[in-house]
């Protein structure tokens, strides 16, 4: 999906109107629905900070809007190809079904990968399992790895945060 069709179907899963977004991320009355419009249309695309400002207002992530262009065949077989140079995906056959599956020997990218897609399929199961709703689900997928409950993300204190930290420990000896 183009940039354009992600910001329309997920203000529709918001529910939200193009003039209610376009005002909401600092177009006037007058113009905020044919902009919003224009973006969805494919017509203008936003530039960075807009898409930014798009993301904030629709509650997920830029990366959530700005989705490589998987809209035909070629096109997503062009990301696969991507995917197997950069992140080692390889593709197989499991049973007589072709399968996509990550490459070990790319020891911590694999690993990354590995973790990432496990708790992909844990979300996935817990849908099907019907203990999380279509939309907690969406909002999962739409912010990760925000709410991931994996615990594989973590983090860090900023440095001025651990600074004061060990001042305060230094201290009480």
């Amino acid at each position: 999906m183009a940039i354009g069709e992600r910001i329309r179907f997920i203000r529709n899963l918001r529910g939200m109107t193009q003039k209610y977004l376009g005002m909401a991320i600092g177009f006037s009355e007058k113009t905020a629905d044919v902009r919003m419009a224009q973006y969805e249309s494919g017509a203008r695309s936003p530039k960075e900070n807009m898409t930014a400002d798009l993301a904030k207002v629709l509650d997920v992530r830029p990366e959530a809007l700005a989705v490589p262009d998987i809209d035909s065949d070629i096109g997503l077989m062009h990301t696969l190809f991507t995917l197997e140079d950069l992140r080692g995906l390889t593709v197989g056959e499991i049973d007589g079904e072709v399968c996509l599956r990550l490459d070990k020997s790319r020891g911590m990218n694999y690993i990354r990968m590995r973790d990432m897609l496990n708790a992909w399929q844990q979300q996935t199961a817990k849908l099907s399992a019907g203990e999380i709703s279509k939309e907690e689900y969406d909002q999962w997928r739409y912010n990760y790895p925000k709410f991931d409950t994996s615990q594989i993300w973590a983090k860090v204190p900023s440095q001025e945060l651990s600074d004061s930290i060990i001042e305060a420990l230094k201290d009480e000896k």
